[in-house]
This record gives C-alpha cells, structure tokens and sequence, in this order.
C-alpha cells in the first residue's frame, strides 16, 4: 500500500503560474507544435490540481499552499468540477495522432484522471459517503507538514499553524457532506477510531517543537491548537452520537459502479470476468506448488511425506499447513515488529545489492511506526517523497500491535506476520519494491507519469519483487521462506477475487473468512483485517495480482525479444525509467506497440 515529497525551488519562482514546461515533455525534450500544446495543457492542469488541493500539493512536494486545507464545501467541490470538465474539453480537442509517442501516453493518461474526477463528483459522489476521503485529508494536512525535512522547522511549524487555524473548518464541512443514511456502518465506525489521531500528531508532532518558534509565533500555534482540539473533540462526540449510531449506507458497490470504478483504477484492458478467471486459476497454481514445496521443507525438519501420485484436496491442505506451521514458529516478539522489519531490510538490501538487479535509489529509507490516522487498513505501507521534493527519505511504515490486544489476537497476527512474513513484507514495500520502483518514477522527465502513478503497475512491481528476488536466490537454503512467499502471493490472488467477490457477488462474511483462511492459509486477524479493509476500498485489492500479470507479460516479451543477450538489471531500469504508467503505456513505450 503506498502514498507521496529539488523541484521545490523551481515551483516557488513561478508563483501561481505553472510547473516548468520540461516537466511535462517527452523523453526526447521535444516541446514543440502538438506535444508543447499537451505540455502546457497539463502544466496548468497540475497547477489548478495542486492549488485546489493544498494537503495534495504538501504531499507531491509544491509547498506555495502549504498553509492551506481543500475546500470540501459545495463551492470548492463545483470550483473543481468546473476545472476538471474545462480541461477535459481542451484535451479531447487535440489531434492525438500528430502527438509524439510519449506525449499520446501523458495524454491518456491525464484524460482518464480527469473523467474520473468527474465520474466521482458526479456518479460515484464518494464526498457524501465515504468517510476515508476526510480522515486522509485531516491526518495528513498536518503529518506531511511534519514528517518531511524539506524546510527548516520553523518554517513548518508556520505552515502547520495555518492549516491547524483552518482545519475546523474541515471538520465542519465533513459534517455537513456525509449522509448518514449513505454512510456504511463500517465507515463511521473506523473514522471514530481514526479521528483522534489528528490531536497525537499535535502533541507529538507539533506541540513538542513549540519552543523552536519565538514568543509570539508559539502564541498563535498555541492557540490554534487548542481551538483544533476542540474541534477534534466535537467531532469526536458528532461520530459517538450522530453518525455511527445513524450510519445505513451499504459498502457493497454493485457491478455497474464496481466496473466502472474499476476501469478508472486499472486503465487496463483487463476485464472483471477475465480477472477471476485468471485469479482461480493462479489460486490452484499456487497451491500445487505450496504442496511440493512443503514437501520439501518438511523433510528438511525431518518429518517425511508420502507423496501419492494423486493428492486429494484434504491432503494437500494438511501437509501445507503442517509445513506452515513450521514458519509460523519464527517469529519476533510482540515488541519487536518494527525492529524485525529494519532487519529484513537491511538483508534484502545486502542481496539486491550484491546481486546487482536494479540500479538503487540515491535517497534514504527509514522504517517508522505508522501514525495512528493511518492505522486500521493495511500492516504496513511505503510513503515515498513526491515527485517535486527529490532527496528526501522514504518512510517505511509499519503499524506496531497495539497494547490492549489479548495474547490469542496477538499470536494470530503474529503467526500471519512471522519472521519470514516480515522479510517479504520488507521486499514488497521497500527493496525491490516499492522504495526502489517510485525513486525510479521520480526520475522519469514526466511529472505527470509520477503524480497520476498507476496503482496497478505500482502495486504489480512490488508483487513482481517478491517473487524475483526469490527466483534469484534469496534464502534459497530456506524453503520455508519460499512457501512463506508463496502464501503471500496466494493471498494476493485471493485479494483479486475477495474485491469483486464482496462488491458484485455479495459474498457474506463468514464465506469469504473461510475463503482467506482455508483455501489461501490466512491467520483469522489477518482474514478480519483483510474483509474490514476489503469493505472500506474498492478496486484497489485489483491492483495487486492485475498488475503482478502485466508485469510478468511484459517481463516475457522483453527476454523472447532479446533472446541470450537478455539482462535483467537493464530490463529492470528501463521498464522503470517509464515513471509508474498504466502497464499497457510502459509496454508500448518499450516495445514500440500502438498507444491505445
């Protein structure tokens, strides 16, 4: 899972104006006729993107609105439907065919951004209902102030007084938008637990570096805080007492506007149905293979295995269990989690390294404990710096177990998350994975590519890393770390199936549990978890195994096309050097295929 902060000079010369042409042209440099008209095109359209979404802008690296919070009322919202309809207007009414190859990609790939806008306001309509929308903007209005270096402290705690004087308005307007009768049960409820997390980044974020100001600026912080955490308070007491008790809404999609969300997610030619064909498929894969590894790491621990020529179900299900119950035994203690995960990356860092697979990033990764507006959703996520703040660190996020936790939910997490689960996690959200993959996007000469990044090749990659650098030799003398690995690939198989499967079939609860822990061997926290998260997204849980399949199509063309004189650390730099494209673009790119 994944959010992201030089250019930053740059952007504050040019005042309200426009991010530098070069940002937006092709590969080649070339800004003239057609492709100039795209690049100017979208030159303004990220300048009224970032200036109509200042927690946005903080994020990308455009720090001109870091003292202001989005306008979630009626006006802002039609301010912004009316400039996204404006756009889109202006860039249907360009010759696509006379733009350059690149610039048709930067092209399309805006104009699915800007129809989704408008299917969102308008259709999908996701400011009345979901509750997610505001618990980022709040969290994060004030953490990315805070969590980045990219100007002195003083200057942040400035910013961060402005945003704090102006974010009970937000709390406001998100009072007013949400609809209890839309708003899913489940919505409400995770906004009240996430809610108070607002008032810990003041204390330990904000607060704690008060005396850094002089007298008068810390007055006016002061005093901003204070007035914000009442404000968060009577919130608080608005979600306790109006909105989760009132909450009716169904979290289900439904076909129509799963699909349609899901086109928007994907930007791939991938249909839905052919998704769970080749998730099924992919399931009964995996577990053929988990058997005859498990085989094998069974008897490395000295407990043979007949091996029938036909492996019933029931079998194949009992030797995988017994052989995960091996891995389960390795495991930090509940305390531990974060150091574990600095461990796990510095050794997948020593083996990309060594192994020489991709070019590595010139900036830092540093693992943190999540925040708590974050918490509740995912495990743990890579929060990169945006395309605009170059050279600063990525954090890898990791949600600590918390304290009030019974011993019986902690050893299922910890069973689920054992110490060669944590070394996968560490490859999937850091080396390769996503850490190393967004450097790269950052790299790339269009911002554009790095500020509409795909989910699905961004995800896809990350799946793609887990399983290269075990095809590469990373802990080859385990097997359990390779059955470990396969599990979590399963699980992101099942991911693909679980999204539809609860917004379009309407699986129940208890089925799809059974699916997550009997059929892809999840712990029931991780399974509890997953349904919890599966309802608060949509289309999202896709981008994982879409993706993964699209990066090994294009993986497989690249080495038929090169032959014997395939390299993998060049084919890793130049599918890369794309910036995160929607997998079709990249392929094309490459390939020199129709940009469709």
């Amino acid at each position: 899972m994944t959010t992201y902060l030089s250019r930053r000079a740059a952007v504050a010369l040019l005042g309200a104006s426009a991010l530098p042409l070069a940002s937006f042209v092709d590969g080649n440099g070339s800004a003239f006729g057609a492709d100039a008209a795209v690049s100017r095109l979208s030159a303004r359209w990220l300048d009224a993107h970032l200036r109509l979404q200042p927690v946005l802008a903080t994020e990308i690296g455009d720090h001109r609105f870091d003292g202001d919070v989005d306008d979630m009322s009626a006006a802002g919202r039609a301010t912004r439907l009316h400039a996204w309809k404006g756009f889109l207007a202006e860039l249907t009414a360009l010759d696509r065919k006379a733009l350059s190859r690149d610039a048709q990609v930067d092209a399309a790939i805006l104009e699915n951004e800007l129809r989704y806008e408008i299917w969102d306001e308008e259709v999908f309509q996701s400011w009345v209902w979901d509750t997610q929308l505001y618990s980022d903007l709040a969290g994060k209005a004030l953490f990315t102030l805070m969590a980045r270096e990219y100007a002195p402290l003083p200057a942040r705690l400035h910013f961060a007084t402005a945003r704090m004087e102006k974010m009970p308005r937000l709390l406001a307007q998100t009072r007013a938008n949400l609809a209890p009768a839309r708003v899913p049960p489940i919505f409400a409820e995770t906004l009240a637990k996430q809610n108070p997390g607002i008032s810990e980044v003041i204390d330990d974020m904000i607060l704690a570096h008060a005396d850094e100001l002089p007298n008068a600026e810390k007055t006016r912080l002061m005093s901003a805080a204070v007035r914000l955490k009442a404000a968060v308070e009577e919130h608080q007491t608005w979600l306790n007492k109006t909105l989760v008790p009132t909450a009716k809404g169904d979290f289900r999609l439904g076909a129509k506007l799963f699909d349609e969300k899901l086109a928007f997610t994907l930007n791939s030619p991938m249909s839905r149905a052919e998704i769970r064909s080749k998730a099924e498929a992919a399931a009964r894969e995996t577990r053929e293979e988990m058997y005859a590894v498990s085989v094998k790491a069974l008897a490395q621990h000295g407990q043979t295995v007949a091996t029938p020529d036909v492996v019933t179900p029931q079998r194949q299900q009992e030797v995988i269990e017994a052989a995960l119950a091996l891995a389960y035994a390795r495991r930090p203690p509940r305390d531990k989690v974060v150091e574990a995960s600095k461990a796990a990356l510095a050794r997948a860092t020593e083996f990309v390294r060594d192994k020489d697979l991709v070019t590595l990033p010139s900036a830092p990764v540093e693992v943190v404990l999540m925040p708590e507006f974050a918490r509740g959703v995912a495990v743990a996520y890579c929060d990169p710096p945006g395309p605009l703040d170059k050279g600063l660190k990525t954090f890898y996020t990791v949600s600590p177990i918390p304290d009030d936790w019974p011993a019986t939910r902690v050893d299922s997490f910890l069973r689920e998350y054992n110490s060669y689960g944590i070394q996968d996690i560490a490859v999937h959200e850091a080396m390769p994975g996503h850490y190393v993959q967004l450097w790269h996007a950052n790299q790339c000469p269009s911002v554009l590519r790095a500020v509409l990044l795909s989910g699905s090749f961004v995800e896809g990659w990350a799946v793609y890393a887990e399983r290269m650098v075990v095809e590469e030799g990373f802990i080859a003398d385990d097997p359990l770390y390779r059955l470990a690995q396969l599990k979590v690939y399963l699980r992101t198989v099942t991911n693909a199936i679980l999204d539809q499967a609860l917004h379009v079939d309407g699986i129940s609860k208890e089925d799809a549990i059974q699916m997550m822990t009997k059929t892809a061997f999840q712990q029931q926290s991780e399974a509890e978890g997953k349904w919890t998260r599966a309802s608060l997204s949509s289309t999202q849980l896709s981008t994982y195994f879409v993706g993964y399949e699209e990066h090994k199509a294009i993986r497989a063309e690249a080495e038929r096309r090169a032959g014997p004189t395939f390299a993998l650390k060049a084919y890793h730099d130049k599918v890369l050097s794309y910036g995160s494209a929607p997998a079709r673009y990249a392929r094309a790119l490459m390939f020199d295929e129709e940009i469709g």
